[in-house]
């Protein structure tokens, strides 16, 4: 890559998301040495951010819509990554994503939307392994905890045994957060996108849906409550399985399936033990399903926009963020029957607090890699894979911990 005036550019930097990751780059950006820039399509909301931020009044700043091509191309040119948490993404990202292609330039992002990511897929990474350029979907709590919590169980098996698991179970034991506008736009683009368009229905449900050209074997069906007898709780479906899962599969495709092509990766909520725990992992599975009815009908979508779900650009308060954590746990046994266990433990509200120190973390490890590592979309685990632990642990307080047996 040819010499370039930034680092780093924040596109988005304005809205709620964009503002939590550009307050993580003011206080650790600089330190590191970064040269970074702040980018949206006001100059007069960058400009107040930058004097709220206390950066320097010389401070970068960089003006462009997310539908200008000719801007975006202008601005990617000019940097060696590009963060951006402009969502839905299925609603206007894909510009900035070819920009980044063509150009050459890395690019993360915060999506949790797997329909669009497997059409980009489809449509773009041949031509980003051409152009040298690492594009990183889903650089938050969706998917990096999971993502690289299931390659480090991965690690630990071999190192103790030399043997990978062929089957990788995880169960979140503590989600402490709120919901944001821009979190919730991304769902009901997505539901919309999939009355729209069959293929994208499909790739919802397939858990190889980021996999083009391999399909394993038929994976944890996620609808019922059921008892999990290595934690001796009951379990839910997880809101972000179908993302996170599909991750995790690529990553494993991407690496050469060192797992083996019948690898198998459930994701669940631990509802807690006895009755307690099954009334309250029942009473999850009847809200899914209560949910899914009311969303998926346009009348229910247009109810649930206007009278309940925040809008874009609300979120979680600052004392709310920081109150939160989460918790998971992975677990996998071998072929001589012997558990292998590793805890993620985060701190701050994971989808907000957390997730704007993780993708800075992510960007930070991007731009420390050697030239070796492959270009093209990849995925978190893939691309940085457990390099990024220090930023992580740094930055976002993120920490995977094994169990000792």
């Amino acid at each position: 890559m040819t010499t370039r005036d930034f680092d780093l550019v924040l596109f988005g930097a304005t809205g709620f998301t964009g503002r939590l990751v550009a307050e993580v780059m003011a206080q650790h950006g600089g330190g590191v040495g970064l040269r970074w820039a702040l980018a949206g399509r006001s100059l007069a909301r960058l400009q107040t951010l930058r004097d709220e931020l206390g950066l320097a009044a010389d401070h970068p700043l960089i003006t462009a819509d997310a539908a200008d091509a000719s801007a975006l191309q202008r601005l990617v040119a000019r940097t060696r990554a590009v963060i951006t948490t402009v969502g839905p993404y299925q609603r206007g990202g894909e510009p900035l994503l070819a920009a980044c292609i063509a150009a050459g330039t890395h690019y993360l992002d915060l999506c949790g939307e797997p329909a669009w990511m497997a059409a980009m897929i489809r449509r773009h990474d041949a031509q980003a392994r051409a152009s040298g350029a690492r594009i990183v979907f889903s650089c938050g709590f969706d998917s990096v905890p999971f993502d690289l919590g299931v390659l480090a169980l991965q690690q630990l098996a071999l190192q103790r045994t030399g043997q990978p698991l062929a089957e990788v179970q995880s169960r979140v034991l503590v989600m402490k957060g709120g919901f944001s506008g821009g979190t919730a736009a991304s769902l009901l683009a997505t539901l919309e996108a999939m009355d729209q368009d069959a293929q994208a229905a499909r790739d919802m449900l397939d858990p190889f849906a980021l996999t083009p050209g391999f399909s394993g074997p038929p994976q944890p069906a996620p609808a019922a409550a059921t008892y999990d007898d290595f934690l001796g709780q009951w379990s839910a479906p997880f809101v972000m399985a179908p993302i996170n899962t599909k991750n995790v599969h690529r990553t494993h495709a991407l690496l050469g399936h060192p797992w083996g092509a019948g690898f198998v990766y459930g994701e669940r909520m631990a509802c807690g033990g006895g009755v307690e725990g099954e009334l309250r992992a029942r009473g999850l599975v009847r809200q899914e399903r209560l949910q899914n009815r009311v969303l998926g009908v346009g009348i229910g979508r247009a109810l649930v926009r206007r009278f309940v779900l925040p809008k874009p650009g609300e979120g979680p308060n600052p004392a709310e963020r920081e109150a939160g954590r989460y918790e998971i746990v992975f677990s996998g046994t071998d072929a001589a029957g012997q558990r292998h266990q590793l805890h993620a433990r985060g701190h701050r509200d994971p989808g907000y607090g957390a997730t704007s120190r993780v993708i800075v973390a992510c960007a930070r490890t991007m731009l420390q890699l050697p030239d070796e590592v492959p270009a093209g979309i990849t995925t978190p685990g893939a691309c940085l894979g457990l390099a990024a632990g220090p930023a992580l642990a740094q930055l976002a307080e993120l920490r995977f911990e094994p169990v000792a047996v």
